[in-house]
């Protein structure tokens, strides 16, 4: 958890009640953070939000919302706004990743859909949220995907998604320079969210399968949904008040070089021995 003890920016989180939204609100409340998680599913919400909350420093308090609607996104910024007074800090966290499948088995509604829940409800919470950050001179993180830059087998529809959060972030940190709302994306790569750990236990060999998934970082392992919450409590922050438009990049390196990063993970001392190089490679 962050050493900050005094960071009291009122702060917005959708999806926060699971995965990488939890871990932000984790982390913004242990700063002393008054902190609004919204999601659809309720019980989890307030759950976490009371455990928060007698936790400490800071507060949490839960908001039903489908994120796929604009309206229950008005809703939840408004109530954010009279609980509080203001607003400091949106994060833009609630999206889905759908089963991987080919282009020719997803259907056009079937991205409408997911356009309409990972695309168009960041827009909307932008747009709501706006007129109160211009106030506060606050910030915006947008929650975006390792894969939005360098793509993903299987996953079109969810790399479009991901890959139209940076754009719009870039776009956006520019428009808003002048109320002096900072406007940045979080690109996380492999994080140990409900949905990793859901979809490893789904597996034939779950260990294997996590041996796998972790050898693709340098340091052989992934994330936690603290660090992700970490990343984003220093962008929202006064450290990061000459950064705006960038995409930050939490992935253990994933994306540097070729091939497995951390062999060790799968029982070899180097990827050579599991993918022995020819004698005269050159």
């Amino acid at each position: 958890m962050s050493a900050t003890r005094d960071f009291d920016k009122v702060s917005l989180i959708t999806g926060g009640s699971k995965g990488i939204g939890e871990g932000c609100a984790r982390v913004f409340c242990a700063a002393g953070a008054p902190v609004v998680i919204c999601a659809r599913g309720r019980e989890a919400g307030e759950a976490l939000a009371a455990e928060l909350t007698a936790q400490g420093p800071g507060e949490c308090h839960f908001e039903a919302c489908d994120v796929s609607n604009p309206d229950e996104i008005e809703r939840v910024v408004d109530r954010t706004v009279e609980r509080y007074g203001r607003l400091d800090c949106l994060v833009n966290n609630a999206g889905t990743h759908p089963p991987h499948r080919t282009i020719d088995e997803f259907t056009i509604e079937e991205f409408e859909q997911l356009l309409r829940v990972n695309l168009v409800s960041y827009f909307a919470g932008c747009k709501f949220a706006l007129p109160h950050l211009r106030k506060t001179r606050g910030s915006i993180i947008n929650m975006g995907s390792l894969v939005g830059v360098m793509g993903q087998q299987l996953a079109t529809t969810y790399c479009a998604t991901k890959g139209g959060i940076s754009a719009f972030t870039k776009a956006l940190a520019i428009e808003e320079a002048r109320f002096g709302v900072r406007v940045n994306a979080v690109l996380p790569g492999n994080i140990i969210s409900d949905s990793r750990i859901q979809g490893v236990a789904q597996s034939e060999n779950p260990e294997e399968l996590d041996r796998l998934v972790d050898s693709w970082q340098w340091p052989g392992r992934s994330g936690s949904i603290e660090e992700a919450g970490q990343a984003c409590l220093f962008l929202a922050g006064e450290g990061a008040s000459y950064i705006t438009g960038i995409e930050l990049i939490i992935s253990g390196g994933s994306e540097l070089g070729y091939g497995i990063k951390a062999p060790w993970k799968l029982g070899v001392d180097s990827p050579e021995e599991q993918y022995p190089l020819p004698e005269n490679p050159l």
